[in-house]
């Protein structure tokens, strides 16, 4: 619990200074995840990295039934989950319409998580708004992954590099490979894992054949 909560926090903490820097202009950019801008985009993870506060307050479920990479099924991607989940990140871009008031939701929704985590139990089981029973910690990995694809699509809509940070790397690294190592032949760091992983690079027939290798039968997110 220690290491998911620490690359959270490391994570969260440096998107919250970027979007400090933050112009009103900024937040119309164009983002890779198309219809959304910048300031939609950063709704929805401020929505994400809050949600735990909310979920903790609710009865637990009785034991857990996904892990983290499971928890990136195909269900969380299809068509009338996306369409929810592009509506509701508009809706709240609009209740915060300038760059200060952006970088202090996202400052406040993941603080809420942060305490709510730190007060309670690490074998706490949450349910997730999607059915899924978890462990506490492994759902607060999947924020993990969150926050930082997303950083990376918002560090692209910047024209910024990636801020990826070490802790959450491994974190992201392993929730997308299912625990594996990268196979050495690859030479992926964490940043091509990421987009990899995601679709943002597409995969080859050789990358396919490596992982097959290596016993890694697919990325999260991935093929």
């Amino acid at each position: 619990m220690q290491t998911v909560r620490a690359a959270f926090r490391a994570e969260c903490e440096r998107l919250e200074r970027v979007l400090r820097e933050l112009d009103d202009a900024a937040l119309d950019r164009p983002t890779p995840c198309p219809p959304w801008r910048v300031r939609d985009l950063i709704a929805h993870v401020s929505t994400g990295a809050g949600r735990l506060a909310g979920m903790l307050a609710e009865p637990a479920p009785p034991r857990a039934e996904v892990d983290a990479a499971a928890y990136f099924g195909a269900a969380k991607f299809s068509p009338p989950v996306d369409r929810d989940r592009v509506d509701s990140a508009r809706r709240a871009a609009r209740e915060h319409p300038g760059a200060a008031e952006v970088a202090g939701e996202f400052g406040r929704a993941w603080r809420a998580t942060d305490e709510a985590v730190a007060a309670a139990s690490p074998g706490r089981v949450v349910r997730t708004r999607h059915g899924d029973a978890m462990a506490l910690p492994e759902f607060l990995r999947t924020r993990v992954v969150e926050v930082a694809v997303h950083g990376l699509d918002l560090a692209d809509a910047l024209d910024r590099p990636p801020w990826l940070t070490p802790p959450a790397a491994a974190v992201v690294v392993g929730v997308l490979t299912g625990g594996a190592p990268v196979p050495q032949g690859l030479r992926w760091d964490a940043l091509t894992v990421l987009r990899k992983a995601t679709g943002r690079l597409p995969l080859t027939g050789d990358e396919h054949a490596e992982l097959a290798r290596a016993g890694i039968s697919r990325l999260a997110f991935g093929g």
